[in-house]
């Protein structure tokens, strides 16, 4: 009788330690947030990212782009129509890039729509860009290692 009343309390014991065991114990947060605060939606709660459309001027330069390298055919319209999408679609397809809806900035560069560099600090040499490259007046030392040595300023 004592060993089934032992064997009893063990296998109750087995069965209650994993089960309370597996409770959750509820903390409070950290870092001062609270869990009752409730994000309220606003009338505009998806926003929508990134280039919506295009200005009727670049459109303008991508169809003749297009048409220069015969994606597109007939004259610019300025609207981003379905043949100007299609047109260029194919364009980027043919170049191996993924196909967008908006266009690739590779496929704009590539038809020469890229950005204009032409005002950029080194886009042009000049007189006094290249100043370093230019002869030096000093005399060298004699052997590297003394020239090491006196620009170091350490003494032997």
């Amino acid at each position: 009788m004592k060993i089934r009343s032992a064997f009893t309390f063990v296998l109750a014991a087995a069965i209650a330690v994993p089960s309370a065991m597996a409770t959750r114990i509820h903390r409070a947060p950290t870092g001062g947030h609270s869990s009752t605060t409730k994000h309220k939606a606003t009338p505009q709660a998806h926003k929508i990212h990134g280039q919506q459309s295009i200005d009727p001027q670049r459109v303008s330069a991508i169809q003749q782009a297009l048409i220069r390298e015969h994606y597109l055919s007939g004259e610019p319209t300025t609207k981003w129509d379905s043949d100007t999408q299609a047109a260029m679609l194919k364009y980027q397809a043919d170049q191996g890039w993924q196909t967008r809806l908006m266009p690739d900035s590779r496929a704009l560069i590539k038809l020469g729509l890229g950005p204009d560099h032409s005002k950029a600090i080194n886009a042009a040499p000049t007189a006094n860009f290249n100043l370093l490259a230019s002869p030096t007046t000093t005399t060298p030392s004699t052997t590297p290692v003394q020239g090491f040595v006196a620009a170091s300023g350490v003494s032997h």
